[in-house]
């Protein structure tokens, strides 16, 4: 049986989904894995190596989205 499974292996880039699909309005990025509504559309059907590129950007990505800003301490600190 473990032989089998061997057979179903694929050599593809995984998906770098993380089950959090939330996009940032500003920046158009999924906040779970940073990729944009496009390519996460597109993802299974897309090149091996565009995929690849897509992965090595996503590290960068994540200083486009700007941290919150709200919330009580913020209201706080604009009031004193």
């Amino acid at each position: 049986m473990a032989d089998d499974a061997q057979i179903w292996q694929r050599n593809e880039v995984d998906s770098p989904c993380v089950k959090i699909c939330v996009v940032h309005r500003e920046a158009g990025l999924c906040t779970g894995c940073l990729r944009t509504m496009d390519e996460i559309a597109a993802w299974s059907n897309m090149p091996h190596q565009e995929r690849q590129e897509i992965m090595d950007a996503l590290p960068e990505r994540r200083s486009q989205l700007s941290k919150r800003r709200g919330g009580r301490k913020a209201r706080q600190q604009s009031q004193g």
